[in-house]
């Protein structure tokens, strides 16, 4: 098969896996060597839906053992296969990069023979391009689950960044549609990585030339749809993986309905208000200080499809606004919908020297259509009515929002 040919089928192939962002390296260059990855060393680009597209995104092959029911690499389904060696990936990547077509390399892969020797493949293709090609360019690889402690640590020590994918939400949406993977088995090499980068940070502390490893750290994909499990269940699962994995982002991928089997969802096409609010609520809990059982409730536990996370919780705890601007914490100000973290900030810096006024506020990027009915400044409250109003929910979605958020929809009833 010709390299052209492989390539069209593994670029194909390897589009429903979205963890790619390739931030947080710092990685520079050396005299001789080829590419950059320095935190401003990738050229990002941006798709419509937000997924960064800057990086040769490939699988090594999309043969499998495995045959996960939502994959289109599933071991049963017929589909054109193809592999790429080790040299294959270093000659495109080089080729690709001195075309200035990307500025790093995204590498998944199907599981072939075994965990272990599908990673012995990824680390000859990443030793080639350090080693020999002097590629410095970020390069982000898979941590496959059963994959050997010392392949592990090889492989670490060459990438900038892993993620293991632990895609389902539950053991029993595993035990339903990867009867074959474990939830430990994938927990496992990211409690590695996990003690691995903390330890090499901890050194690095004390010697700096000391090796680094995964230094853009470690992330992960949930399916969102492809099982039943609530909004609320993925929440607290991502916060859980925070805490307990030190990951670096978490990244939500809505099912897209190409595959078919008995224990599939019968849906027309991905949710994708829910993936779009996920991502919103997993920014509230990695920089607004919430947490999960903030946002979604036992009562509530999926998210509103016309208002955003920040908004539904304001709703449900009016007795907490309206905030005076002036006086309020850092952290309570974060909280009232229309305000960001730089605009939070701005707040605290410019009321040393002053109270601020409803002009004031205008000019620091904040949402005041939103913002307005949360707060007062030096005491006058701005909206419409008051908090209690029993129209304030209609009064935030506006008729454009409702009609944007019914158009994300891509089939009636999401």
């Amino acid at each position: 098969m010709e390299l052209n040919e492989k390539l069209n089928i593994l670029a194909d192939a390897a589009k429903y896996d979205v963890s790619c962002s390739s931030s947080g390296s710092s990685r520079a260059n050396t005299p001789g060597g080829l590419g950059n990855g320095h935190v401003s060393g990738i050229c990002h680009t941006w798709t419509a839906d937000g997924r960064c597209v800057s990086l040769l995104k490939i699988l090594m092959t999309n043969s499998c053992i495995y045959d996960c029911e939502y994959c289109v690499n599933r071991r049963s389904h017929d589909t054109p296969r193809a592999m790429l060696t080790p040299e294959e990936i270093v000659q495109l990547t080089v080729e690709f990069y001195k075309r200035n077509y990307i500025e790093g390399l995204f590498l998944s892969s199907g599981i072939i023979r075994s965990p272990d020797y599908t990673t012995e493949l990824l680390i000859r293709g990443a030793r080639l391009l350090r080693e020999r090609e002097h590629f410095n360019g970020y390069i982000h690889m898979k941590g496959i689950p059963g994959t050997d402690g010392k392949l592990l640590n090889e492989l670490g020590r060459l990438v900038d960044r892993v993620s293991v994918n632990i895609e389902l939400p539950s053991e029993k949406s595993l035990h339903l549609l990867a009867p074959q993977k474990t939830r430990n088995a994938i927990l496992l090499p990211m409690k590695y990585f996990r003690d691995n980068i903390l330890a090499s940070k901890e050194e690095r502390k004390h010697f700096k030339r000391a090796p680094a490893f995964v230094p853009a750290g470690q992330t992960t994909q949930l399916i969102v749809g492809a099982s039943g499990e609530s909004d609320r269940q993925i929440l607290l699962l991502t916060e859980g993986l925070y805490q307990k994995a030190a990951l670096k982002g978490g990244y939500f991928s809505a099912y897209v309905p190409v595959m078919q089997g008995k224990n599939l969802p019968a849906i027309k096409g991905p949710p994708l208000i829910r993936e779009n609010r996920l991502y919103q609520a997993d920014w509230l809990l990695r920089f607004y200080h919430f947490n999960a059982e903030e946002i979604l409730t036992p009562d509530m536990p999926n998210f509103d499809e016309e208002l955003d996370p920040k908004c539904t919780w304001a709703l449900r705890h009016r007795e907490l606004f309206p905030v005076e601007i002036n006086r309020a914490p850092y952290e309570m100000i974060l909280r009232i919908p229309g305000i960001g973290v730089k605009s939070a900030l701005r707040i605290v810096r410019m009321r040393r020297y002053g109270n601020l006024s409803f002009a004031n506020l205008s000019r620091l990027g904040i949402v005041m259509k939103r913002a307005r009915y949360f707060m007062t400044v030096n005491g006058k409250y701005y909206g419409p009515g008051n908090i209690d109003m029993a129209d304030l929910r209609d009064a935030l979605v506006s008729k454009r929002a409702a009609k944007a958020a019914r158009e994300m929809s891509l089939f009636p009833g999401q």
